[in-house]
């Protein structure tokens, strides 16, 4: 068997490269950098991607929702305050409507049954036992907007001129006839521009043969249907009168009220100064976080690359402010800074004494793990300077950290401004100012009542949190270079 082998013929040999050129093959694909390398897994990260899309949704509703909205900033209305969410578009449907479910004793049915179109929807009625007492109960599904019901308002003579040819013209009615004081029996309802009917001493309506509410209206007989529909005060010059609230607010206005996430407890529409509120903390952040990360990372690349006594001076430094009280600071900050910059200018400026430090100590982390590597030595023995070493061999190592660290500055900015304005330390409440957390704080009390308050505030900056956490996760494992060419 072993000598067979040996014996091969010669023509069973061939040459495979007799007359060619031997040479490394020409690259056919497209080379790939780093940052094309970096987005191109992130785009597989699917989870990031969609929280990515969300953040940038939330980000065009702060800066375009006030520019689409027709209310501005200050606006307010005392009469309209905490009406629930409503939109003309989808009330149609039967939802987003502005009502709100309760369940009234008899007076108050037949005090909101009174009011145009204050009842939107009636569940039925139940017996109930209330202090050893059967009472009937009633299920109604309210209009938060029509509960207003009719109003005092006082009016000029040139107003009340105006309003009336209005009328005249729109084929709308404004004004309704002036109550009787003297006329009404239940003390809860003097001056109560809704209970324009005869009731008893307990509150319920007194009615007539057919069953219909007898009102109590003030006689005047110079009118053409017997009614007072004003009373001249000032001697003429000044109206007091009795509006169907609604229809003086299209008259004043132009449209119906609708406020698309309702309004607070002083009549603000939610949506407006929502955005506003997400405008400024975003701004805020951004600023903050931008201005950190070069903070951070120029501090934290010279600890970590030169070390010795700078390394040592700056830790120092750090461990003294990180002793200092966070809550101490910002009001300290709040007390003396804020009454001659301003609030905001004094919760930059603290915001900018801590926010560098957690940045600074993850860069001089990845620095010292860096530094010593084959790759660096050998770059620099071939006579590479530092501002190359620090720049194109170690910091592009240390950019899934750094890039992770410098986007979870922004939600880390946004959760401790709203800390801040929601304990009160920090006041942006104002016609011309709010914050996420500021709508918060003033909403708390109102939670078991009118939670829609508290959940538009609660729900952006939630998602906005977790979506900016799932984002610079994503961005982490992108920018890695450890895990490049990794099996998804």
């Amino acid at each position: 068997m072993e000598e067979n082998c040996y014996n091969i013929p010669k023509e069973k040999f061939a040459f495979v490269q007799q007359d060619a050129e031997l040479g490394d093959v020409k690259l056919t694909t497209k080379s790939t950098s780093y940052m094309q390398d970096a987005f191109s897994r992130f785009a597989k990260n699917r989870g990031s991607v969609v929280c990515f899309i969300i953040i940038l949704l939330l980000a065009l509703y702060a800066f375009f929702a006030p520019i689409f909205s027709p209310y501005s900033m200050s606006d307010k209305d005392g009469y309209y305050a905490y009406v629930t969410p409503k939109s003309l578009f989808f009330s149609r449907l039967g939802f987003w409507d502005g009502g709100r479910k309760l369940e009234v004793n008899s007076t108050t049915y037949q005090y909101l049954s009174a009011i145009p179109g204050a009842v939107m929807k009636s569940y039925g009625a139940v017996e109930k036992e209330v202090a050893k007492r059967k009472q009937t109960w009633y299920s109604l599904k309210v209009d938060s907007y029509a509960r207003v019901g009719y109003v005092k308002m006082l009016l000029t003579s040139d107003e009340w001129d105006n309003a009336r040819t209005w009328e005249k013209e729109s084929g709308r009615q404004l004004f309704y006839p002036i109550i009787d004081q003297d006329k009404v029996q239940f003390q809860p309802y003097k001056n109560d521009m809704n209970a324009w009917f005869l009731t008893d001493a307990k509150g319920l309506a007194v009615t007539d043969g057919e069953g219909k509410l007898k009102d109590i209206y003030l006689a005047d007989p110079a009118s053409p249907d017997g009614l007072a529909y004003y009373i001249s005060r000032m001697k003429g010059s000044q109206y007091e009168t009795r509006v169907l609230y609604s229809e003086w607010y299209y008259y004043k206005n132009g449209r119906q009220p609708s406020f698309l996430f309702g309004t607070d407890m002083s009549g603000y529409d939610i949506f407006t100064r929502l955005a506003h509120g997400a405008r400024l903390s975003l701004a805020l952040s951004l600023l903050v976080s931008a201005i950190n990360l070069f903070l951070g990372i120029v501090i934290g690349a010279l600890e970590g690359y030169y070390g010795g006594a700078f390394d040592l001076f700056f830790e120092r430094v750090k461990d003294i402010i990180y002793e200092v009280p966070t809550q101490v600071t910002m009001v300290l900050f709040q007390l003396y800074l804020a009454k001659k910059l301003g609030p905001i200018v004094a919760l930059f400026f603290a915001f900018i004494f801590y926010g560098w430090i957690g940045v600074s100590s993850m860069v001089r982390a990845q620095f010292y793990r860096f530094k010593g590597q084959d790759y660096v030595n050998a770059s620099r023995t071939l006579g590479a300077g530092d501002f190359r070493l620090i720049f194109r061999h170690i910091l592009p190592n240390a950019a899934g950290f750094i890039i992770t660290a410098s986007v979870l500055r922004i939600p880390s900015v946004i959760f401790s401004e709203a800390n801040l304005t929601y304990l009160g330390i920090v006041n942006l409440d104002s016609d011309a100012m709010t914050s996420v957390g500021t709508m918060l704080n003033s909403a708390k009390d109102a939670l078991a009542s009118y939670p829609h308050t508290v959940f538009f505030p609660g729900a952006f900056i939630s998602l906005l949190l977790v979506c900016f956490n799932e984002f610079g996760n994503g961005l982490r494992d992108a920018f890695n270079p450890t895990l490049r060419g990794a099996e998804e």
